[in-house]
């Protein structure tokens, strides 16, 4: 499902990463920051894909809202697990979204 964002300008912050392993606890910490950062002031919507590599695109209102997200209890919880256990490589891209249009 396709995220339902407003008319930009907005922000997207990319989060492209690869697995150590597969880990039960990875999806269920995904789930949760998902359902967290729906809840965060400033939080427009995601779209995430998993094969060989997660692609994980979310989309804010602003920079202040990703950088609140950022600095969320449980989200640098999950951080660190990922850092520490998760990920063999990830990387974070934060973009301005100028303009978008859809079929």
């Amino acid at each position: 499902m396709f995220a339902n964002t407003p008319k930009p300008p907005y922000y997207a912050v990319i989060f492209t990463s690869t697995l150590k392993a597969d880990d039960p606890e990875y999806d269920k910490m995904a789930d949760l920051m998902v359902e967290l950062a729906s809840k965060q002031d400033g939080f427009l919507g995601i779209e995430s894909a998993r094969s060989e590599i997660g692609i994980s695109v979310s989309y804010w209102r602003d920079l202040d809202a990703i950088k609140q997200w950022k600095a969320q209890t449980d989200h640098q919880v999950a951080q660190s697990k990922g850092k520490q256990q998760w990920y063999s490589h990830y990387i974070t891209r934060i973009s301005k979204v100028e303009r978008d249009y859809h079929m």
